[in-house]
């Protein structure tokens, strides 16, 4: 019950911020090839004050490596709970992660900021290594990563 509260209190946080209608929004991290293990990759957003609204993805099912995504990890508190029901396999290297979420249209334009944090086993940590504001004219853009990934899209 208590998962499903969180999950509830989440997806109420991120698709209905002052009521807003959601729309289906699809999300494409393309990873560089980089020679290593599958990457775990944290997606969140922050308001205009940087504060943590929620989570949107989180790519590696192994919650000993989620303290790795040290601003994420930092940002949700460490509460696991902050995932539940939103997690799926790592990205490995030179693959392509892509998930459609519904995000409420109120998350546009004002202020808020998607990050991913990502990490591999063996190799550097690599907190916030997108952060990209959600606007509308953003959408379709790639953004380049700074060290796994290669580019990141909104759609």
């Amino acid at each position: 019950m208590k998962s499903l509260l969180a999950t509830l209190a989440l997806t109420t946080a991120l698709t209905l911020p002052g009521l807003a209608m959601a729309r289906p929004v699809t999300l494409t991290t393309t990873m560089n090839s980089y020679g290593g293990d599958g990457a775990y990759l944290a997606l969140y957003v922050t308001d205009a004050l940087d504060a943590y609204v929620g989570s949107l993805w989180m790519a590696g099912g192994k919650s000993k490596y989620y303290a790795h995504l040290s601003d994420w990890y930092a940002a949700a508190g460490g509460d696991l709970a902050q995932i539940n029901g939103i997690t799926g396999a790592s990205v490995g290297a030179g693959r392509k992660l892509e998930i459609t979420l519904d995000l409420a249209d109120a998350l546009f334009d004002a202020g808020y900021t998607l990050h991913i944090d990502a990490a591999v086993e063996d190799m550097r940590d690599s907190p916030n290594e997108i952060a990209v504001p959600l606007t509308t004219a953003g959408a379709g853009t790639p953004v380049a990563g700074r060290r796994y990934i290669s580019s990141f899209t909104y759609q």
